[in-house]
């Protein structure tokens, strides 16, 4: 399966790089990643942006973050979005 999503994207991500992606993309957010093999991933994302929105568009928003990714080289994702509380 791995050496699939290699073929099809070109490229291999790992946990901390879609970590950047996504903290990146929202700005002040906390992402956790985890993942056994770097093709199927878990991750739960903590963002105060995502107050008042549906979960369907929280999720959106991350996708947005990982963008072609998302069915290539991201195969699966499990996906928890929070409304980070501020500090």
């Amino acid at each position: 399966m791995r050496k699939w999503c290699q073929l099809i994207s070109g490229v291999t991500l790992d946990c901390q790089t879609i970590q950047k992606r996504i903290e990146q993309a929202l700005p002040e957010s906390k992402a956790i990643v985890q993942s056994n093999d770097n093709v199927h991933f878990e991750a739960t994302v903590y963002y105060t942006g995502f107050e008042g929105h549906s979960r369907i568009n929280q999720h959106r928003m991350v996708y947005q973050a990982l963008g072609d990714d998302m069915g290539r080289a991201i195969h699966a994702l499990v996906l928890v979005t929070k409304v980070k509380k501020e500090d």
